[in-house]
């Protein structure tokens, strides 16, 4: 496998358009990445949080990610789960996914036949690295 990352994106008053599955969809045709899970936590002005599962959406939900190839593997936990809804904003929606970076497959595959391991990876923030090569190179 290659590595796989789990991360949740917020949309403010619950603004969901649906416009990040055609990003994702085109990810996962090109062979970039590989969808293992997703699924939706909305979470009301009064801080109670929905867990939405794609099986379980409303059609219009449903229907916009009804393009998007993917297997839902039941990978998230309930801490998962609940970490996501803690970080949500009331009123805002969430999209939770896991996805494999199937574009490191044989870079990992190398590294291992080499005998070398992963010592450090982080992901930066990447405003922070924009304005860092601005401040540089003032592009």
């Amino acid at each position: 496998m290659g590595p796989v990352d789990l991360a949740l994106v917020e949309f403010e008053d619950g603004s969901f358009d649906g416009e990040i599955v055609t990003a994702l969809a085109e990810l996962v045709d090109l062979g970039t990445i590989a969808i293992l899970d997703l699924l939706m936590v909305s979470k009301q002005a009064d801080g109670s949080v929905d867990v939405i599962e794609l099986a379980d959406a409303e059609k219009v939900i449903a229907d916009r990610f009804a393009d998007l190839d993917g297997e839902v593997m039941w990978l998230l936990s309930t801490e998962d789960v609940s970490a996501a809804a803690d970080a949500l904003q009331p009123g805002s929606i969430g999209v939770l996914i896991v996805w494999e970076n199937l574009w490191a497959r044989n870079l990992r595959a190398a590294v291992n036949r080499a005998s070398g391991k992963l010592v450090i990876h982080d992901r930066l923030d990447t405003d922070e690295v924009a304005a860092a090569i601005e401040s540089t190179t003032g592009v």
